[in-house]
């Protein structure tokens, strides 16, 4: 029997090993974001494991920040990193238990399948090679790594101008994932959808306003502790210039649509979050957003519209979350679109639960809702 070997010394890797001495009784801490008390994501690799079947504890599992999101939940596995699955876990007594036997003497395990900053950097690599894309460096991070900003389309007098950012939370991977499928449809020439968008449009993307919590494994925060999305009030070059700089930029662009993406650990199902409770919104705002929910649900199955946060659920924080921020600053349709960490519920996936892929393809499919929308926009103007 080889030496088991636990270690997290990678891009998002997040955890602490208390006891890896015995395959059928691994002992694990999850790491708290640095600067503040949030935790849950976890990404680690165990070495020289192949054949034996393991059982991981992580033991305080239950002092997580959403304890509630432990219920039906299954981690994820990969040998390549490439294709994650889900494996046999549970929670009971403040800990979290995953089993899984390995085929390879190499697994990885995590919350959600990683979105790696290498893969981001390749994404904004590969978009910049499209003759319909700008890239913009905004600022930097606190740890000194760029806030890059896509500006796909042009802007022109007369285009509606459309903002996406996803990720304020760098472990919600999934709204990279699902930024990354829009962009790839944005840019496919071949659909016409997508050509008749960028025709009246044009679209600011921020695939990942949190690099630096994304590579130092944080699930909620930024280097120093600053959840981004409680900071669009008043945000500050010296705790938050992920946002202070892309408020600066949406000043000069304007807003008329605006998505921000993020994943939810308890709820599983997809759902937007819009302005509803928010004393200033208008009712044609309003109207637009239910109706754009109502134009994803008829385009992607994935999607519904039962479940979701109740009006008025942020209290005195509204103003600080971006989509409340932005709609009220421009008079515009904000929306937050959930995505679940654990699976839809209504259309379950044995194998991979809500993963990477239908990530991708609920992204693809805002391009329908959005050019929906922007109709109605015309036929209003």
């Amino acid at each position: 029997m080889s030496h088991i070997q636990v270690s997290a010394a990678f891009d998002s890797g997040n955890i602490e090993v208390v006891d890896a001495s015995r395959a059928e009784d691994i002992q694990l801490r999850i790491r708290i974001d640095n600067g503040s008390a949030f935790f849950q994501w976890f990404h680690y690799r165990v070495l020289g494991a192949g054949g034996q079947p393991l059982r991981m504890r992580l033991i305080n599992a239950g002092e997580a920040s959403y304890p509630g999101g432990w219920a039906g939940y299954r981690a994820v596995a990969s040998y390549d990193r490439e294709h994650w699955f889900r494996v046999s876990t549970h929670y009971a007594d403040g800990e979290l238990v995953i089993e899984h036997q390995p085929e390879h003497d190499s697994v990885y395990y995590a919350y959600f399948a990683p979105y790696s900053h290498e893969r981001h950097l390749d994404l904004i690599a590969r978009a910049g090679l499209s003759d319909m894309v700008g890239i913009e460096r905004l600022g930097q991070t606190l740890d000194g790594r760029d806030m890059e900003l896509l500006r796909i389309g042009e802007a022109a007098p007369g285009r509606c101008v459309i903002w996406v950012t996803a990720r304020q939370h760098p472990g919600e991977t999934m709204a990279e994932w699902c930024a990354e499928g829009l962009l790839t449809r944005l840019l496919d020439r071949h659909d016409a959808q997508a050509r008749l968008l960028l025709e009246q449009a044009v679209i600011y993307m921020v695939p990942n306003m949190n690099p630096d919590g994304s590579v130092r494994g944080h699930l909620r925060t930024n280097a120093i502790g600053a959840n981004l999305n409680r900071e669009w009030e008043t945000p500050s070059l010296e705790r938050s210039p992920e946002v202070y700089c892309v408020r600066q930029r949406m000043e000069q662009t304007g807003v008329d649509l605006y998505l921000d993406l993020h994943g939810d650990e308890v709820l599983p199902c997809n759902f937007i979050s819009g302005q509803a409770g928010a004393p200033w919104v208008e009712a044609n705002i309003l109207e637009q957003e239910v109706q754009f929910g109502r134009d994803l649900q008829a385009v992607n199955a994935d999607f519904q519209l039962e479940r979701g946060y109740p009006p008025g659920k942020f209290g005195a924080e509204t103003m600080t979350i971006a989509a409340f921020w932005v709609g009220r600053r421009f008079s515009c349709p904000a929306m937050t679109l959930e995505m679940p960490f654990i699976d839809f519920d209504l259309r379950p996936d044995p194998l991979q639960g809500w993963s990477p892929e239908r990530s991708q393809r609920l992204g693809a499919s805002l391009i329908d809702p959005i050019l929906a929308w922007l109709g109605r926009s015309l036929d209003r103007s």
